[in-house]
């Protein structure tokens, strides 16, 4: 089993070619950088940028030059950041302003909605081409081999479905530029924006919405489905997500991969509080070894779901997530061919080890965790440091 840092892969990426739009699995920091930078690059009309993390680091440096470069030429270029993610600071995207781009800063405010965070991943440009998934603007998730980078996934989608986010971010820009911007106007959008029909569905979640489309979806396909694989990092999801999955376990097969290394513990903790209710369930679970995770992948029976959402009350109820449900057999038999690669570099939970960590005081401090990762930020349970039980 590998201890040391991830190491770029040379394989061929997994593509698809679904209802007229193309689609491809971006596996590697590397990669990721690269694709982004040539989009910019490529740029022609417009660039719309949606992120939770956008930092001032030396990737940050290369991605916001690039924007200020589309800018410059007569590219619009509009960036959203969420403000309890990001640390870049106003002056940092002076330079872009200053182009004529325009960036605006999700709730900053500490007002009602200060719990709730943009955690969406988004870029689109010129309306065609799409960038979703889980990685952020951050030299630790676009570079590979380094203790400190995480394994992560962004999906690239080219065709008629960029539509929808693209007229779901032009939404949500005007909405956070706003001085008091409405929630319940908020919530009917995020309704309105997320589709039920078609093999490519876009789900919009946010604040304590009933009508949560990814929530209702992925829990419809979890209790009609008969296999599941899952990768979440952060996996604290409520008890009618757990009985649900607990009930396919029992019925068929269910497989869930979570983290053993990040830089937050109390999500280790707070997952493995989860743990003994889906081992009696036959659920078989599994800890990601190599390297930080931070992977936001479903796939059940010949469904696949990927985007920004973790799998915890907060992003099912509260952030603002985005997420494409594809129903595609030849794509989810290829994205299980990704799983199970990821599954080698896993240490399989088996019920005797869990019990054999499972002391009192660990189960009290992995309670503890799953209630405060599902209502506070996970920059502020990060502060607490929890330090990880191998």
């Amino acid at each position: 089993m590998a201890d040391q840092g991830t190491e770029t892969v040379s394989r061929a990426a997994i593509r698809a070619e679904i209802a007229g739009n193309r689609l491809e699995l971006i596996e590697s920091g590397e990669a990721r950088l690269r694709v982004l930078l040539e989009m910019i690059g490529g740029a022609q009309q417009s660039i719309k940028m949606l992120m939770y993390m956008f930092n001032p680091d030396a990737v940050g440096h290369e991605v916001r030059d690039a924007l200020v470069a589309a800018a410059q030429r007569g590219v619009r270029v509009n960036v959203l950041i969420d403000g309890f993610g990001s640390v870049a600071s106003p002056e940092f995207f002076a330079p872009l302003r200053e182009a004529g781009g325009d960036e605006c800063v999700f709730n900053p405010s500490y007002g009602r909605s200060y719990l709730m965070r943009n955690h969406q991943k988004l870029v689109v440009v010129d309306d065609w081409l799409a960038i979703i998934g889980g990685a952020n603007i951050d030299d630790t998730y676009l570079h590979d081999g380094s203790l400190r980078d995480w394994r992560d996934l962004w999906l690239k989608l080219e065709g008629p479905e960029v539509a929808m986010p693209c007229r779901y971010f032009d939404t949500l820009f005007r909405w956070s530029k706003r001085k008091n911007p409405s929630l319940k106007f908020l919530r009917r959008q995020l309704a309105e924006f997320s589709e039920w029909r078609g093999p490519l569905q876009w789900k919009f979640s946010g604040p304590l919405s009933l009508r949560n489309s990814w929530w209702r979806s992925i829990g419809q396909d979890i209790r009609r489905g008969h296999r599941l694989d899952m990768i979440f990092a952060y996996f604290a999801p409520p008890g009618a997500m757990v009985r649900r999955i607990g009930r396919l376990g029992r019925r068929g097969r269910a497989r869930i991969i979570t983290a053993a290394k990040s830089d937050n513990n109390a999500t280790i903790a707070a997952a493995r509080h989860s743990y003994s209710r889906l081992l009696r369930r036959h659920v078989e679970m599994y800890e990601y070894q190599p390297a930080k995770l931070h992977t936001k992948l479903a796939i059940v029976d010949d469904i696949v779901h990927i985007g920004s959402s973790n799998f915890d009350y907060r992003s099912l109820y509260i952030n603002l997530e985005v997420m494409l449900r594809i129903k595609d057999a030849g794509f989810a038999a290829e994205m299980r061919g990704y799983f199970e690669r990821e599954l080698e570099e896993c240490k399989w939970i088996t019920p005797a080890l869990h019990k054999r960590r499972a002391t009192l005081w660990r189960r009290i401090k992995w309670a503890v965790s799953h209630f405060l990762v599902n209502v506070t930020d996970y920059t502020v349970t990060r502060r607490l440091n929890f330090r990880a039980e191998r």
